[in-house]
Formats: structure tokens, C-alpha cells, sequence
């Protein structure tokens, strides 16, 4: 009796999924029809994702049809659905659109139930329906998450080639391809923060991620050897930020590049940045962060060619072209030990001239002499813009420049 009942249920089944299978075109009409009818999303996708959208629909009520007129098979085979689209249709339609256009699948489907199984075989169908599409939705979660963990990987690794990138000094229109990708669309000033990795610094990218996005458009975190790199784009006060984002690194020094205007020059702040950290130790009272360009005078004695010509153009030759004799004022103040008597007996004029003097030195270039880390400052300024000016012309800028990418 039971082989009995088992064989009226196969042939039950196969004559609604031949009833099924005929219909396939006129439920896949209905199923488009209604999509446009209750989803604006879907209205306004491009042709061709809702031609892809309607393929994967198909599959979906042919794999159903084919698995009802055959209970022996398994109902995992519904993650086959999905590959009747490609890949770059995840990007477009979100797990919540994908949920909803099931959900018009199966409303289509159990409305036309009456026309599609005799009355006894009605809630079978129903029941057989829900099932699937629970399935249905399964499988789509599964999709999702693996494209989701692959975009992760891929986006970690594209982020590791851009921060290489800067490490190695690298610039120009490919940094920004390369950022663009992972979602970089911030237009305003950049700079790199540079330092010491945390402990445990893999498990900590993502809440460094998170805390610098907080004070800046955009950011890229990467783990070099030992460094921390942190790229912030479009920041209102970027010492602020290195301020409040210092807690994420070592406790070694900190170093904060100078701010450039787009990413695609970001290199030249991370050079800086890279030239700062090797030479921080020579200033063992340097804040934290320290800005780049505070620390000129150690990255130029360090051997930065960069640092040196800097402190030439905008400290020696401002100066030497200002006239007034300032340059030799500042000269003789240094060297009598920041006197201004002393300074005053030796070039003969009343110290108040030379108080006068130093007030314009300082309006002249942002540094006042009468100040010890600002007179550091100008003495190497001094120093080297005399080395150049005596200097056969290329000599000094043909000196060696240790390698940016050296860490």
C-alpha cells in the first residue's frame, strides 16, 4: 500500500511539473512585469542588468521546476542559480534588492498555484515553494558573503600596493587609479602620519581604519615592517589629527608629512615623513607628532638632500636677498652666543639696532633667532647656504640622498 502511495505521489508530481515546465515563459513574464511594478530600483536599472536580472530569474523557476519533478534530487543545486549572472551583477543589485526580488518571485508563484496543480496538490506546491526559496535566499547570502570576503582581500591587497607604493616613493596618475578602486574620493589636502607599529598590530588595522576616518574623508592604513603609515585626506586640522590619532602607534617618535594638495603627491609627504623618523633621534625634545618640516635641520645633516635645499631656499636665501644686513646680523648673533650687546660692540651699531634687526629676521622667515630651537634652525640654514654658495654649481645637489624607501 505504501509502494502505492509513494507511486501516485511521483506521478502526481511529474504531471505538475509538466504543468510547471509549460509555463515557465508565462511566469517569467509575470515575474519581469510585476518586478517593474513594485520595485523603482529595478525600473531604473541600466538594459542589459535587468535583461541579467531576468536570466537569473529563469534559472531560478527552470531549477525549481526541474527539482520538484524530481524529489530525489538534491536541493543544493540552487546555488547553480546564480551563475547564470556575472560577477560584476553582485556590485550592482545589494543582498536587501536580491531578498526583494525573491519575494516577488514567490508572490508570483503562489498566486498562480491554482492554475499550475490540481486542488490536492495545491499545498504541496506551496509548501514545495517556500522551501526552495528559503534555499533560494541561503544560497544568495552564500554569494554575497563570498564576494564580499573576496572584494575584503582584494581591497587589502590593492591598499598594501598603494602604501608600498608610497614607501617606494611612487606618485602620479596610477596612486590615484589604485585608490580610486578602493573607494578613495576625498579631493582635499593629504598628508602621512608615520610611526612605530603597535603590538598586534594585524589584529588592529581595521580600529585604526575606523579611528583615522573619523578626523579625516579618507584614509589608507598600512603595516610596513615595523612602520605604520597612515594616508589622511581631506582633513580640516591635520596636527590635530596626529594629535588624537598618536595613541594608535608605538611608543616610538611620531612623524607627521607635510600636507600636499592631492593623493597623487602623497609620495613626496611620505618621503619627508620616511626622512623625519631616521632623523628624529637628533631632537630628543621633539613633540608628538613632530612635523616633517620642524625637523629640517637633523634630515639635512642625516644626509636629505631635500631637507638641505629646503632650508637654503626658504631660510639662507630669503635672508641674504632681504638686505638690511640681516644675514650678517643673524650670523653675528648666533656666533656671539645670542648676545645683543655683544653683537651690538661687534658690528658697531646700539643694540637696540640690532633688537630691530631681529624683529625683521623673524618677519622674513617663521623663525625668531632670539629663540633657541629657531636659532638651531638658521645656524644650519646658514651653514649650508654658505657651502652652496661656494660650491661649483650642481655640486651639492648631486650629493648622495639615501634611499625614501629605506625605512
Amino acid at each position: 500500500m505504501a509502494v502505492e502511495l509513494e507511486a501516485e505521489e511521483i506521478r502526481r508530481r511529474a504531471e505538475t511539473g509538466r504543468r510547471l515546465k509549460a509555463g515557465i515563459g508565462t511566469l517569467s513574464t509575470a515575474i519581469l512585469t510585476r518586478l517593474d511594478q513594485r520595485l523603482p530600483w529595478y525600473r531604473a536599472m541600466p538594459p542589459a542588468d535587468r535583461s541579467w536580472v531576468g536570466l537569473v530569474a529563469q534559472s531560478g523557476i527552470s531549477s525549481f521546476v526541474e527539482w520538484y519533478r524530481t524529489p530525489s534530487m538534491p536541493i543544493r543545486m540552487v546555488s547553480e542559480i546564480f551563475r547564470a549572472a556575472p560577477r560584476e551583477l553582485v556590485r550592482s543589485i545589494s543582498l536587501t534588492q536580491t531578498l526583494q526580488l525573491l519575494r516577488v518571485v514567490v508572490e508570483v508563484v503562489e498566486e498562480r498555484v491554482p492554475d499550475l496543480a490540481r486542488p490536492g496538490e495545491q499545498a504541496d506546491l506551496r509548501e514545495a515553494v517556500l522551501r526552495f526559496s528559503r534555499e533560494v535566499a541561503f544560497a544568495g547570502a552564500d554569494v554575497y558573503a563570498r564576494a564580499a570576503e573576496a572584494r575584503g582581500t582584494w581591497d587589502a591587497r590593492l591598499e598594501a600596493m598603494v602604501i608600498d607604493a608610497l614607501v617606494r616613493g611612487d606618485a602620479g596618475p596610477e596612486l590615484s587609479t589604485r585608490s580610486a578602486a578602493l573607494g578613495w574620493r576625498s579631493e582635499g589636502p593629504v598628508a602621512v602620519l608615520l610611526g612605530q607599529a603597535p603590538q598586534r598590530a594585524g589584529r588592529s588595522v581595521e580600529q585604526v581604519r575606523e579611528k583615522a576616518g573619523a578626523w579625516a574623508e579618507d584614509c589608507l592604513v598600512g603595516i610596513h615592517d615595523d612602520r605604520l603609515l597612515i594616508v589622511l585626506g581631506g582633513c580640516e586640522d591635520f596636527q590635530q589629527a596626529g594629535e588624537q590619532l598618536g595613541e594608535l602607534f608605538g611608543p616610538a617618535p611620531v612623524v607627521l608629512g607635510p600636507q600636499v594638495a592631492t593623493l597623487a603627491e602623497a609620495g613626496a609627504s611620505a618621503r619627508a615623513a620616511q626622512s623625519a623618523l631616521r632623523a628624529v633621534a637628533a631632537w630628543p625634545g621633539a613633540p608628538r607628532p613632530v612635523r616633517a618640516e620642524d625637523l629640517l635641520p637633523e634630515r639635512a645633516l642625516a644626509g636629505d638632500e631635500a631637507a638641505r635645499r629646503t632650508l637654503i631656499a626658504e631660510v639662507y636665501h630669503p635672508l641674504a636677498q632681504a638686505g638690511g644686513n640681516l644675514l650678517e646680523t643673524v650670523s653675528q648673533y648666533l656666533d656671539c652666543g645670542n648676545s645683543l650687546e655683544a653683537t651690538a660692540k661687534a658690528m658697531y651699531v646700539h643694540p637696540n639696532t640690532v633688537r630691530y634687526r631681529l624683529r625683521k629676521v623673524a618677519e622674513v622667515i617663521p623663525y625668531d633667532p632670539t629663540r633657541s630651537r629657531p636659532a638651531f634652525v638658521l645656524r644650519c640654514a646658514l651653514v649650508f647656504g654658505r657651502l652652496a654658495a661656494q660650491a661649483p654649481a650642481g655640486e651639492l645637489s648631486s650629493s648622495h640622498n639615501p634611499s625614501p624607501g629605506a625605512w
